[in-house]
């Protein structure tokens, strides 16, 4: 944000920008690294926590404990919460009003922002209506470790990787689909006979179907000499799924990488075209390089691959 920019915005207008470039990593200053650093600490904290309370003598002996320090926990995400509401408003700068919505609205129905809510809401039912049974609900504090994801972007370049290759998982899916009918009719039709209490459906079938696919073995032993052979292509079936979609996964996961670390050398060949680096650039260079969670040795890889490729220009 330049100097103008600022000054127009005003005292609440500043404080609100800055929360913003704080709290999304913006801007990557010291507040902005310790507030990433104690956020992330806090929600591996509440991970451990919930792990341990589980074990029923830690839960008798350090109860009052973990009620403290989940108090605490969720304290500091509710105001991380309204803060992030708030200032999300700053992160389309403009006069129009519907502007400062377009920013929350998408910070409140993001992935982000839909974890931070349900990973805090249990605590308040808890606590207006004490009565209820809400020992489901409270798992939902578990959805806290995916607020880390907001530091990392591997789960954005796998979410990325499998929206680029949609096409493929649809066409995978697809050959389950006709297997499962496949394969769920013919043990149906060969074991039915000798195993009515195990295969009384094709239904019945597509559950063994399933738990063959996923786990290797469908909790059942075919008494057939066809349904054994049956068994044995649905086994190897499984294993040529799992290896496509493997498959399909990596490549589009390492297109991905690539695909991102294009990107920033684009960045870098924008910045270095007029041979000067500013201090706004040079922040706007880090800040794409925790956003696309790459090393300095990448960074600096690239930096020289251009440097170099300017100079042989020259």
């Amino acid at each position: 944000m330049n100097e103008a920019t600022a000054q127009s915005l005003g005292p609440v207008g500043r404080i609100q920008r800055r929360v913003f470039e704080v709290l999304d990593g913006a801007v990557m200053d010291r507040t902005s690294k310790i507030v990433e650093i104690f956020i992330a600490s806090l929600v591996v904290a509440n991970v451990v926590a919930i792990i341990l309370e589980s074990v029923q003598s830690l839960h008798d002996q350090y109860e009052q404990f973990f009620h403290v320090f989940d108090t605490f926990s969720v304290i500091v995400f509710s105001i991380e919460y309204v803060l992030r509401v708030w200032s999300y408003g700053r992160k389309y700068l403009g006069t129009e009003p519907g502007l400062a919505w377009k920013g929350r609205k998408e910070y409140l129905f993001s992935m982000f922002g839909l974890v931070d809510f349900f990973s805090t809401v249990p605590f308040y039912l808890q606590l207006f209506m004490p009565g209820a049974d809400l020992r489901v609900l409270r798992m939902f504090r578990l959805l806290r470790i995916f607020k880390l994801s907001r530091y990392n972007s591997a789960m954005d370049d796998m979410f990325e990787a499998i929206k680029s290759e949609r096409d493929s998982f649809s066409s995978a899916l697809f050959l389950l689909l006709i297997s499962c009918l496949l394969f769920s009719s013919l043990i149906y039709i060969i074991e039915g006979h000798d195993q009515p209490e195990v295969f009384p459906s094709i239904p019945a079938a597509m559950h063994w179907f399933v738990l063959t696919i996923i786990s290797g073995w469908g909790n059942v032993d075919p008494v057939t000499y066809f349904g054994v052979a049956l068994v044995v292509v649905t086994q190897i079936l499984a294993i040529a799924l799992a290896a496509i979609l493997t498959g399909v996964v990596a490549t589009a996961y390492t297109a991905q990488v690539q695909r991102r670390e294009s990107l920033y050398e684009m960045e870098v060949r924008e910045v270095l075209a007029d041979g000067v680096v500013s201090e706004e650039e040079k922040q706007k260079l880090k800040t794409l390089q925790a956003k696309f969670g790459m090393s300095d040795e990448q960074v600096e890889a690239i930096a020289r691959q251009v440097e170099a490729e300017k100079k042989h220009r020259d």
